[in-house]
This record gives C-alpha cells, sequence and structure tokens, in this order.
C-alpha cells in the first residue's frame, strides 16, 4: 500500500474537497502532521482519517482540520479558545491564522504531549492548561473565536458567555448522533446558529458528562 504524501493530503483532500481559502491551506501545508501523531502511526500520518493518540482519544481528519478553520474566518489579529488539546495539531493549525490560541485540555497525559509535540516546532502563540474545557478559560476570555475537537450534549454556557459579540463558536454537538454546530454571538446573549454537517468526534469528558 502506497503511503499518502502531504502534497496529496493538500490537493486531494483539502483542495479536492472544497477549500479554498489560501491561508488554511498554507497552514495546512506548514504544519507537518507527522509531528504530531504516535510513532506507531507515524507512517499514516497524511490518511484521510482520524488517528489514535492514545487515552482513547484521536487526532482530526486532515479535511475536518481545515474545514473548521475555514468556517471560523480567523483574522490574524483573534484571539481563539480550543478546547481539547488533544495532540496539539488543530491548535497548531489555528496558530498560523490567529495571535493567539488558548488550549484547554482534560488528560494530563494529552497536555504532555502536545507541549512535546510544539516544542518540535517553531509555534509559540498556543498556551495549554489542563480543565475541564465545559468551564472554558475565564481569565482569558473574551474571545473571538471558539472551537470544540470534543462532542458534548449542548454548548456549554460558559463558552458562549466568554465569546465576544460578533464572535464565532463551532462545535460537534450530539451523542449517539452529531452534528457540527457554527454560532455567531449577535446579542450579549443572542445567537445565530448555523447548521453545517454531520461529524463523529468523540465525547467531551468533564462537567458535560453529566
Amino acid at each position: 500500500m502506497m503511503m499518502t504524501t502531504r502534497e496529496e493530503m493538500i490537493e486531494e483532500q483539502l483542495k479536492g474537497r472544497g477549500i479554498k481559502n489560501d491561508n488554511v491551506l498554507k497552514a495546512m501545508k506548514e504544519v507537518d502532521r507527522a509531528h504530531f501523531v504516535p510513532d506507531d502511526v507515524k507512517a499514516h500520518a497524511y490518511d484521510d482519517s482520524p488517528l489514535p493518540i492514545g487515552e482513547k482519544q484521536t487526532i482530526s481528519q486532515p479535511y475536518i482540520v481545515a474545514y473548521m478553520a475555514e468556517r471560523l474566518k480567523l483574522t490574524h489579529e483573534d484571539t481563539v479558545l480550543e478546547i481539547g488539546t488533544g495532540c496539539g495539531y488543530n491548535a497548531a493549525v489555528l496558530s498560523r491564522l490567529c495571535r493567539h490560541v488558548y488550549s484547554v485540555e482534560y488528560i494530563d497525559r494529552l497536555v504532555d504531549f502536545a507541549r512535546e509535540n510544539f516544542s518540535q516546532t517553531d509555534i509559540g502563540n498556543v498556551s495549554i492548561k489542563q480543565g475541564d474545557g465545559y468551564k472554558g478559560w475565564p481569565e482569558k476570555a473574551p474571545f473571538d473565536a471558539i472551537i470544540l475537537t470534543a462532542a458534548p450534549g449542548y454548548i456549554p454556557k460558559p463558552l458562549k458567555d466568554q465569546l465576544k459579540i460578533g464572535g464565532r463558536l463551532l462545535a460537534p454537538v450530539g451523542k449517539s448522533s452529531q452534528r457540527l454546530i457554527l454560532l455567531e454571538k449577535t446579542g450579549e446573549d443572542e445567537f445565530r446558529e448555523e447548521n453545517l454537517l454531520p461529524v463523529m468526534f468523540v465525547p467531551m469528558k468533564g462537567e458535560s458528562e453529566k
């Protein structure tokens, strides 16, 4: 079986499926997915699929990472909150598109894994902490954009509260069946909701499990 190359990943999985944003494509090209996956799956780093990263967690399919980044419409002045650091790959891609990424990870070992992965790169505008993503990162709020890489049954109110008016929140929502939901904050407690596509993410841990 021939291994997929990074160039094939960009051309076939991203451009071939309609990813058009030049900044997103550049970020996906610059951030090497192979630096963020465990050694035993490095041969599959550019495959068109999620991959296991330990602790029953996964790194998302490249297309989904690019699609979510494109839908957030980030600028280089934006501050982003990510819920679910995992191996750090999604945060690394976002870091190329915004001013700073604040990322919260529930699982201690994955916090360490992500930090190890960042040490192999020149990315300096990502901050990671261990904690329950349900609560967000209130000390760094408000955020221009919030992205969840694990699925809650509903979007936690603390995250909505930490979003700036005019900001965008992107999350997989649901348990047995999930949809990718995009919220735009139009007022203090008002949101415009867009239902994007069916997805399958690992469940969000912590408070949202109750």
